[in-house]
């Protein structure tokens, strides 16, 4: 049935499309002898009619002017109509001029006729669009100088940001009637843009004059369409939205958007994240590609925060099959379900299994026979690790061991461990295994016992990750407070999931094997000032509406943290946003006799034997120390 109507529009196309090539043809004629054809000419006409119309309805279709759709008509499928209308001119010309020699032709209907079938064409098409527009939208009515009734229900918005992305954003708005919102204008700091018009849509003013414009337009909403906007622009922005008392929303950062697209769909809540930092990370994809496409990939704890979005972008470079290995079938099944829909043409598998039974990971490497691993597993939660360092001891050490081993017998040829700056002088049980776990995977090519290479990264704390303070923060905010702060000088270093699945990519990509990559994280930011950002963001005013608490340090908690700072060792890469310190130890007799001492303590149970042979190994850990 649904050929049949395909094969029906064709018809009726080429039917219209035919009916205007002769209709230019005809006038051509007219205009070039003044409406007064003469005999001779009228027989050329009709003679040259026939082949006129074949060879530009085949132009047409061998230039695929008809596999668009008319109601999108398109800047580029208007030029293509002008290049293919020029073509078949001059393939006309080129026949009359090899079989006649233009005796008894005026040479200049041919290029009249050229003009006229390119409007002609163009101008049916143009319509057809325009027709959709005023069945979706308010923009052709702008164009007669008519003002098209408020959907009912529609939100005013204004849009902040008179660029590429506020641009898209309202053709997207236009096309879409289900999108119930009234571009009413613009916003825009360049002075500029300032009285001009986007489709119709005046720029009203700067982001200064926000309130007395939002006001006079009685705007019900703003959109921050500013996807480069650097932290400190959006604070600037924020500030000024809340000042004018209208709702507001964002799109998100670049390093979010993992296809680059900018779309309705991708508007959310202006979020802690966006104060943080939305420069831009720059990947050298062509190395990135050069590992990961077409290579069998398996990432461990790919359900985690972390496991789950290094897995999105692990997909935007076609590996040719991709291992999700997780021991929680809850967020498994979710990341698989999203990877295989958007993604169709990856083999997606799903593989319910823990690093620390051996077994599975021996069946799972076996099946899919991974050329690259990214080990995301772990446990994260330093108070809840400091009460049972046991855990850590299995998960983080005895773990590792057990994939860098199988990665080893199954001949895999990248292997990055995702480490923490916790890992450094650390001060609790996690920080101390994920040390211990650090010097075993750096062990490997140290020793030069494996033709894989093990690299390592290392970075801070990861906002909106599970057991990141942020969540924690909003709940409180959400049960009318207190919103509790450790101290009021802690501070802690932050980067966004996306930005630090980005950037282990990309060191994934450049280590030769026993290096630990360092990520510039920035600038530390100060606990308490994410608590009063927050609870802003969330419409109320610290200390007033939502009172802070401040608790004390926890269990195996600093007051500061540290990513080893540029020194000895420490030395800059390809890559402005990554350092790399490069080790060649070779201790892993020692390291796995060790090892296996924690592993049956960890057996028993006891926790402060554990902490003292963790003291034996990381010689700078420092059970319980703050500061």
């Amino acid at each position: 049935m649904k050929t049949r109507f395909l094969y029906k529009n064709f018809v009726i196309i080429l039917a219209v499309d035919a009916l205007l090539i002769g209709a230019a043809w005809y006038l051509a004629y007219l205009l070039r002898f003044n409406f007064d054809i003469p005999a001779e000419a009228m027989a050329n006409l009709e003679r040259m009619l026939p082949l006129v119309l074949g060879i530009k309805l085949l132009t047409f279709y061998l230039f695929d002017l008809y596999r668009g759709m008319w109601r999108y008509t398109s800047i580029v499928e208007l030029l293509n109509i002008v290049k293919v209308g020029v073509v078949g001119s001059v393939v006309i010309v080129g026949m009359v001029l090899f079989t006649h020699g233009f005796t008894g032709f005026a040479r200049s209907v041919f290029f009249i006729d050229g003009i006229l079938t390119v409007v002609f064409i163009a101008g049916l098409r143009l319509g057809i669009r325009l027709y959709f527009w005023l069945g979706t939208g308010d923009e052709t009515a702008r164009l007669f100088g008519l003002r098209r009734p408020r959907a009912k229900g529609a939100k005013k918005l204004l849009i902040i940001g008179a660029g590429d992305c506020g641009e898209k954003i309202y053709r997207e708005i236009q096309d879409n009637a289900k999108l119930r919102y009234q571009v009413i204008g613009f916003i825009d700091d360049d002075v500029d843009k300032v009285d001009k018009s986007i489709h119709g849509v005046p720029v009203l003013g700067t982001t200064g004059q926000l309130s007395d414009i939002a006001r006079r337009m009685k705007a019900d909403e703003a959109l921050i369409a500013i996807p480069s906007a650097t932290s400190e622009q959006m604070r600037t922005l924020v500030a000024l939205c809340e000042e004018s008392g209208v709702p507001f929303k964002t799109v998100p950062g670049l390093g979010e958007l993992i296809n680059g697209r900018v779309t309705v769909n991708a508007i959310r809540e202006v979020d802690y994240r966006d104060l943080l930092g939305r420069e831009p990370i720059h990947l050298e994809e062509h190395r990135i590609g050069a590992y990961l496409e077409n290579a069998r990939v398996l990432v461990t704890g790919a359900g985690g925060s972390i496991g789950s979005e290094l897995c999105r972008q692990i997909c935007r470079f076609r590996p040719a099959s991709l291992t999700l290995y997780e021991r929680a079938e809850s967020p498994l099944y979710e990341i698989e379900l999203e990877l295989k829909r958007h993604y169709p043409g990856i083999a997606i598998v799903p593989t319910l299994a823990d690093i620390r039974d051996r077994r599975q990971l021996q069946q799972a490497f076996s099946a899919c026979r991974p050329r690259v691993v990214f080990h995301a597993a772990a446990y994260k939660h330093v108070p809840m690790l400091e009460l049972q360092p046991w855990k850590a001891v299995k998960n983080n050490i005895e773990g590792t061991r057990n994939v860098v081993e199988v990665s080893k017998e199954h001949g895999v040829e990248r292997f990055v461990f995702v480490s923490t700056d916790k890992a450094v002088r650390p001060t609790n049980a996690m920080g101390a295994t994920k040390r211990v776990a650090e010097m075993l995977v750096q062990s490997q090519n140290g020793c030069g016992l494996s033709s894989t290479r093990f690299m390592i990264v290392r970075f801070g704390n990861v906002l909106g990750s599970v057991g990141s303070v942020v969540p924690l923060f909003k709940k409180q905010i959400q049960q009318g407070g207190p919103v509790t702060v450790t101290h009021p000088e802690v501070t802690r270093y932050f980067m966004t999931i996306p930005e630090a699945c980005q950037l282990i990519l990309q060191a994934g990509s450049m280590g030769e094997g026993a290096e630990i990559f360092i990520l510039r994280m920035g600038t530390p930011i100060r606990i308490d000032d994410l608590a009063r950002d927050l609870i802003r963001l969330s419409g109320f005013e610290p200390e007033v509406d939502i009172p802070i608490e401040y608790i004390g340090l926890r269990p195996g908690e600093k007051l500061y943290e540290e990513l080893i700072t540029e020194g000895e060792g420490i030395v800059p890469t390809s890559h402005d946003k990554i350092l790399v310190l490069r080790g060649a130890e070779c201790d892993l007799e020692v390291l796995n006799g060790k090892i296996d001492g924690l592993a049956r303590l960890a057996y028993d149970h006891e926790g402060e034997a554990i902490r003292g042979m963790l003291q034996g190994i990381v010689s700078e850990y420092k059970p319980g120390e703050k500061g």
